[in-house]
């Protein structure tokens, strides 16, 4: 990949909402979680390194992207425009303020504002390539051209691991 990319990653697995006592914003990566977050390791590329990797301010998003974070010497940046519950624009203009930058970025959101951008791009013409899906745990690449703007957007299969 030569140009700007941010993978777009769901968090991994937190286990059930319904089960979970506390503020949702702390409910912490399950077992199966910790599995995926790991795994992020051997399918985001270390070449080129990430830049940042920006999350939502809920531990499972940050505890999903710890792993990665460390593994290229960076530190998690909380963002709330990736918060559960954010405008979906919000989120796309931080990513693609992110692409025009360059470089390579990981962004950890949630289940309702990763399908809001993926339609967003949709809506203005960016192919998605790749099942239109977004499992806890999963990676969308947004590829960017230099200055800024998605040019297309694909799905990298990764481990769902049990």
């Amino acid at each position: 990949m030569s140009g700007p990319v941010v993978y777009l990653i769901r968090h991994a697995h937190a286990g059930d909402r319904t089960t979970w006592h506390g503020d949702d914003s702390q409910r912490p990566l399950s077992e199966k979680g910790w599995r995926q977050a790991r795994g992020l390791v051997n399918v985001i590329p270390r070449n080129p390194p990430l830049r940042r990797v920006l999350s939502s301010s809920s531990l499972r998003c940050i505890q999903t992207v710890e792993p990665l974070a460390q593994v290229h010497g960076v530190s998690v940046e909380i963002d709330d425009r990736l918060l559960e519950g954010a405008d979906p624009v919000d989120a796309l203009a931080l990513l693609g303020h992110e692409l025009a930058i360059g470089g390579a970025v990981a962004a950890c959101s949630h289940g309702d504002v990763i399908p809001g951008v993926l339609d967003l791009l949709r809506s203005k013409g960016v192919p998605l390539d790749g099942p239109f899906t977004w499992p806890k745990g999963s990676t969308w690449v947004l590829e960017g051209r230099d200055g800024g703007g998605v040019v297309r957007a694909r799905y990298l299969a990764t481990s769902q691991a049990n």
